[in-house]
């Protein structure tokens, strides 16, 4: 075998089953068969890192999806849900013009602090540049100031994009003075997850591999925000290629727990919000918004588009807002929602008005790991609430998931690793490692488990017999189950607990309670009314992390330094 040191070469890597047959004493076997694949340039160590995965993971679920699908010949049931959409993206489609009605709030006066002023939020904002007690330009500031304010903790910057907020701000202030108003987001700051593309700006991906790079796409989501009267202000850190907390330049913190990292690609967009830097963002998934405590939600399954936003998986990706309150998020959702039509699978979805469902004519079950509060707050509220469960035969959905979201996201960097350039990736035991494994992973069995999936979404549709349930936010098998079926579900903080292991003295750094409310697909404005109920009585989601003062028993790690321009 070739050393595992050594880079592949021509002499190394068999071109045909003819070369492979006379080549079997001096070349790995297992190379002959990865040259089936067309895939001979990886070298031994990888090869046989390869052949463990599959071993202990892939084939497992490969049969275990067989069993479960293909047992029948015909293939006249469980049909697969790899759906092709012919059209070609550019038909005329008719946009959604049915918005919803937002709260009419009066007596807002502005605050005298900047502080309490980025912890308002958007609609009180919304009214504050309405009544022209604050400019979009002084707002801008505010936040800009906060982000290189606390940048140097948190690490959530990728790229500040100044220039274009201060024009989008002087633009939203000249129209205003107009007389044209767009609606609550008119002249309010947001962020943007850096794997959504804006013209003239770096998108990184969170990869050093991609840290230079610079496309020339208007992502649908930023065209809508900017037409919404929104500011952008900054780009903000991804876990690399969309992937853990692990970025090209660095590792973003938690503002209420500063030595833990939050868990998840979208930790910047959660930490940034809970930190009061900025209003809203776009994710992927929620299990940094539970770890920092603020409100989010993961949309229907083609609800918001996608041009212009890297890819894992066709059909598990998702665009959603991460907001301090299920109001901010309902607002951000009216502004993205629709068809888009660069991207075959979005749609024009007809939600209710969130702010007019009457949630007395609900019934909502709650699974053994929902939080109490939320259950008891939502009965006194005449929603009737019912112990549930889901019932489902299908026994390994993250394989599934893995098998669905690993192929799909090779299909999309099939480049990056043949090329090699998955060994400089910043976390080698993630996509490096996966992606390998999926290079092994059969069309057939890929199919089968689409058609594993088509069981278990029917297997969850005929289960679900509420209106919405809750349930813990962060337990795996239902963030897999979720994305399968694409159900929607609101994040909401729930409270407190203490740090393990505080300092002698105590500590004011804390650890976040969530829960999740799930609603059937198309039916976000339900998980949405649910939790601006929850939150119309509770303050969890309205307080603000301990970042600029710790208390006498806390510190800052010794490798973050503080940035001249605060010490002096």
């Amino acid at each position: 075998m070739v050393s595992s040191s050594e880079q592949d070469s021509g002499e190394n890597s068999p071109k045909n089953n003819g070369e492979c047959s006379e080549k079997i004493n001096e070349v790995s076997p297992l190379k002959c068969a990865f040259a089936i694949f067309d895939a001979d340039f990886f070298n031994d160590a990888k090869i046989a890192e390869i052949e463990k995965g599959a071993t202990e993971l892939n084939i497992p679920i490969s049969r275990a999806n067989r069993k479960l699908v293909a047992s029948v010949n015909g293939g006249l049931h469980d049909p697969s849900y790899l759906v092709f959409n012919p059209e070609w993206g550019n038909e005329q489609v008719q946009s959604k013009t049915k918005r919803f009605s937002y709260p009419s709030l009066s007596g807002i006066q502005r605050p005298e602090s900047e502080e309490d002023i980025a912890f308002m939020t958007v609609l009180e904002l919304g009214v504050l540049i309405k009544t022209k007690q604050i400019t979009s330009e002084e707002l801008t500031r505010i936040f800009l100031h906060r982000l290189k304010r606390y940048n140097y903790v948190l690490e959530a910057v990728v790229t500040y994009t100044e220039e274009l907020a201060y024009k989008q701000a002087k633009e939203a202030d000249e129209m205003l003075a107009r007389g044209i108003y767009l609606g609550p987001l008119h002249g309010i700051p947001y962020g943007l997850k850096d794997i959504i593309s804006v013209p003239q700006y770096k998108t990184t991906w969170g990869s050093k591999t991609f840290k230079d790079q610079v496309l020339d796409i208007e992502a649908s989501v930023f065209k809508k925000l900017k037409s919404a009267g929104a500011v952008l202000v900054a780009k903000l850190a991804t876990g690399s290629l969309a992937y853990g907390g692990i970025w090209f330049g660095g590792r973003t913190r938690n503002p209420w727990n500063i030595e833990e990292y939050p868990i998840g690609s979208s930790a910047a967009a959660a930490a940034s919000t809970s930190a009061g830097i900025l209003n809203l963002h776009q994710l992927r998934n929620y299990f940094p918004a539970a770890s920092c405590g603020v409100t989010a939600l993961r949309p229907t399954f083609g609800a918001v588009g996608r041009t212009g936003v890297m890819s894992i998986s066709e059909s598990l990706d998702k665009i959603g807002p991460f907001c301090r309150s299920a109001v901010d998020c309902t607002i951000i959702l009216d502004a993205i929602l629709g068809k888009d039509p660069d991207d075959p699978s979005s749609k024009d979805i007809s939600l209710d008005d969130p702010f007019s469902v009457d949630i007395t004519n609900l019934t909502v079950g709650y699974l053994d790991d929902a939080e109490m509060e939320v259950i008891h707050i939502l009965e006194s509220k005449g929603v009737k609430m019912v112990p549930f469960k889901l019932n489902y035969t299908v026994n390994h959905v993250q394989g599934i998931l893995n098998f669905a979201m690993d192929v799909d996201m090779l299909a999309h960097f099939d480049e990056w690793q043949r090329s090699g350039e998955d060994d400089f990736y910043e976390a080698q035991d993630l996509w490096p490692v996966e992606l390998r494994r999926a290079r092994m992973i059969p069309a057939v069995d890929y199919v089968q488990a689409q058609r594993a999936r088509g069981k278990l979404i029917r297997e969850i549709r005929e289960s679900f017999t509420v209106d919405a349930f809750i349930g813990n936010a962060t337990d795996w098998e239902k963030v897999c189950i979720g994305n399968l079926v694409a159900m929607p579900v609101v994040i909401v903080p729930t409270g407190f607990t203490k740090i393990s292991n505080p300092p002698p003295d105590g500590s004011r750094r804390r650890s976040t309670i969530t829960t999740g409310i799930y609603a059937p697909p198309n039916h976000d404005h339900i998980a949405l009314a649910l939790a601006m109920a929850y939150q119309s009585v509770t303050e969890h989601h309205r307080q603000r992390p301990p970042i600029d003062d710790l208390g006498p028993n806390d510190f800052i790690a010794d490798s973050i330094s503080t940035p001249d321009y605060l010490s002096s």
